[in-house]
């Protein structure tokens, strides 16, 4: 999936979106995903619904066996332990492309350390939110002086520059959820906002796009910024076609897995020019 030269204009965004939600059904990639307990019903349901195939597996017994055949990797460290450590790192290890959740990174200096040992492995993708981009940048579990667990106490336009600092330190692209998201590959920034509040009351919506985002990784793993840019239009996207029929976050969680199953490209096209590609996502030097 080439992009070329050509000029990533709001076009050339909604059909890139496009394409690479159409790999993903095409496809259907396995993504293998060592995430937390929370999140892990609505991660796998997410991902079926997208098209991939996701695989809850963390044995350190079946990940020499099993990560090899995966399309990609998702390790999402929120509910840490020692045990499931030495199996993240197997995993990140295997040769797949993979992706970094570092929840709650400044929750303690262990989670911080298993983070920064993660980190180290060069994944192709770290999405946290501004909170945990900050204190990782930083690599440090004080960064942060008003903790909040895994919630954000931070805007996302707050950890630009430490996102940035973070790609070029790292060489992985950093993406940085909030009521805008912002994904950089240390020189390069988009911005999509795509999504409402309402997600922001449903736990483990930011675990379920880094495993999506694993997924477009999977099928464009040549460019992992505009893999990463595209899976959190169209999670935010279906999140604002799923509050249409929602009446609260409850419901807003089944509408939302319907409506990324339902996506069809002309959805895609005309709603993401007008929600995020024509508007709100952009190519900016900053």
């Amino acid at each position: 999936m080439d992009s070329g030269a050509e000029e990533r204009t709001p076009v050339w965004w909604g059909r890139r979106a496009r394409a690479l939600l159409s790999a993903v059904r095409a496809r259907a990639p396995l993504v293998q995903c060592i995430t937390n307990f929370v999140s892990m019903d609505l991660a796998a349901n997410s991902l079926l619904a997208a098209g991939a195939s996701p695989a809850m597996v963390h044995s350190i017994r079946e990940v020499p066996e099993f990560t090899p055949r995966c399309d990609s990797v998702c390790v999402n460290v929120g509910t840490l332990s020692e045990d499931w450590l030495p199996s993240m790192r197997a995993a990140a290890s295997a040769g797949r492309p993979w992706v970094l959740d570092p929840v709650a990174a400044a929750a303690s200096g262990f989670r911080m350390e298993a983070c920064l040992s993660l980190l180290a492995l060069r994944p192709a993708v770290v999405r946290g939110n501004a909170s945990e981009i900050l204190a990782l940048a930083d690599r440090s579990a004080a960064a942060s002086s008003r903790f909040k667990g895994a919630d954000s106490s931070h805007e996302s336009v707050d950890a630009i520059e430490a996102a940035k600092a973070l790609a070029l330190s790292s060489g992985a692209v950093v993406a940085v959820s909030g009521a805008v998201d912002f994904i950089t590959d240390g020189k390069q920034v988009v911005g999509a906002s795509n999504g409402v509040a309402m997600m922001q009351k449903i736990t483990a919506t930011g675990c379920t796009v880094t495993a999506l985002i694993a997924a477009f990784v999977a099928v464009e793993p040549s460019d992992a910024l505009v893999a990463a840019a595209c899976a959190l239009a169209i999670f935010g996207l279906a999140g604002e076609i799923g509050m249409e029929s929602a009446k609260g976050p409850a419901s807003l969680r089944m509408h939302l897995v319907d409506a990324l199953h339902c996506l069809d490209e002309q959805t895609v096209t005309s709603r993401a020019r007008q929600h995020f590609l024509a508007t709100m996502m952009h190519w900016c030097v900053l």
